[in-house]
């Protein structure tokens, strides 16, 4: 089964909490803190795996989390980091953030590997808390929350020339005959529901990857048919191979389909569309084909075109078409980007969240926010000290000055969590 798209849900592992210890041991009453920092969330990696050719192992599962850092101990001991979350994926899998739309990464490398969900760190333990006038801190830091995204995986076949054209004009065959790809091939439109690949030796250490993919329509830009589907994959290629049926056994013109599919490609990419093409005018042992053919070819080449006449079902032409788009391949970068000028793709993060937000809920001032989180988990309430740190924390961010501008009174209530206070100056 084939499978090109898929959803799935990652998620980096928390930061392990600091922890709050003092030192003791025999005729040691009293010693300093001694708390360990908490281990370091793991992190949610995709790497690629070129045994892989299709996303279908993400039909089945579709939550992957890390594992989160441990807590830091007594006697300055740090928590364990989470262990990482490797995910593997074919080659030429684009990862795309579900909410923005946003290209995280384009993974079109062998091994390539990268983070798309960085772990928590770990909290900070009481040790770091002690100062002279502060020697016994009855508190420490909780670890950041890991990155979680939902995701939308989109898999683009990594093949060299494309064939190109519309449903049931041989290009199953030609793949077949030119590799030792079996692909279905029956005399009904759409016989190709999923792209078919195929390796074409031309001599020793001479080679290329040629790719049948699901035929093309008229309305395909739109989506109608198999469209955005055929098109994904046909982005990837660096050359086209346009096969059309020259025979006229269906009643269509031969131009008519070329200038079709082109007009398609236009509409959905200009770039795809300037990919160099070769023409292969397939069903030559068709008796009706000659005449057709020679009207093609001469208003084809006269485009700048190179046509070749050819049969699939008899090998007519194949070997001398395959030589030629050989020739045709080692003149030609080995990347074509879908947008030249685009810079090479990088992982994209969207902008950091904003430490605190406040709105009023039936007279309520409600101070939300992922810094805010941290804050207040890292609070001892039972401790004086730690409250007062927690206060100091909330002015430098500029909390209570937001609160204040906002028209907040002497004895309000602010909820931060699901911990109320009553508001003094």
């Amino acid at each position: 089964m084939f499978i090109d798209s898929a959803k799935i849900y990652v998620k980096a592992g928390n930061g392990g909490n600091g922890m709050v210890s003092f030192h003791r041991e025999k005729y040691i009453a009293a010693g300093g803190p001694d708390g360990g920092d908490g281990g370091k969330g793991g992190d949610v990696i995709f790497q690629v795996d070129e045994g892989l050719n299709t996303l279908i192992d993400f039909r089945y599962k579709k939550h992957f989390k890390a594992e989160p850092g441990q807590d830091g101990g007594p006697s300055n001991c740090s928590g364990k980091n989470g262990e990482n979350m490797i995910i593997k994926v074919p080659l030429g899998t684009m990862v795309k953030d579900e909410m923005t739309g946003m290209t995280l990464v384009d993974l079109t490398k062998p091994g390539q590997i990268c983070i798309i969900a960085r772990g928590g760190r770990g909290g900070k333990g009481n040790q770091h808390f002690a100062t002279p006038t502060r020697q016994v801190p009855n508190f420490a830091k909780s670890g950041d929350l890991g990155e979680e995204r939902n995701l939308i995986l989109e898999m683009k076949m990594i093949a060299d020339v494309g064939l190109l054209g519309f449903p049931n004009v041989g290009k199953s065959t030609i793949l077949s005959m030119v590799s030792a790809a079996k692909p279905k091939i029956a005399n009904y439109h759409f016989t190709t529901l999923v792209p078919n690949l195929g390796v074409v030796q031309i001599e020793q250490g001479k080679s290329f990857v040629i790719a049948d993919i699901p035929g093309l329509i008229e309305g395909a830009h739109e989506g109608v048919g198999l469209g955005h589907e055929f098109l994904r994959h046909v982005e990837r290629t660096k050359l086209l191979v346009h096969v059309v049926d020259v025979s006229g056994v269906e009643g269509r013109s031969a131009i008519e389909d070329f200038d079709t599919i082109n007009a398609e490609l236009e509409k959905y990419n200009a770039v795809l569309a300037s990919r160099p093409q070769i023409v292969a005018a397939n069903k030559m042992d068709i008796p009706s084909s000659e005449e057709n053919y020679q009207a093609f070819k001469e208003e084809l080449e006269g485009r700048g075109y190179k046509v070749f006449g050819i049969s699939a079902a008899t090998n007519k032409g194949l070997k001398e078409l395959m030589y030629y788009v050989s020739d045709i391949l080692s003149t030609l970068p080995d990347t074509i980007l879908l947008d030249e000028s685009r810079e090479e793709e990088v992982v994209y993060t969207a902008e950091g969240e904003k430490p605190f937000e406040i709105r009023i809920e039936d007279g309520v001032y409600v101070v939300e926010g992922g810094w805010v989180r941290k804050v207040l988990g890292s609070t001892n309430m039972a401790n004086y000290e730690s409250l007062q740190y927690f206060q100091r924390a909330l002015r430098r961010k500029g909390v209570i000055d937001a609160l204040e501008a906002m028209g907040i009174e002497e004895g309000d209530t602010v909820r931060i969590l699901d911990t109320e206070f009553d508001y003094t100056r």
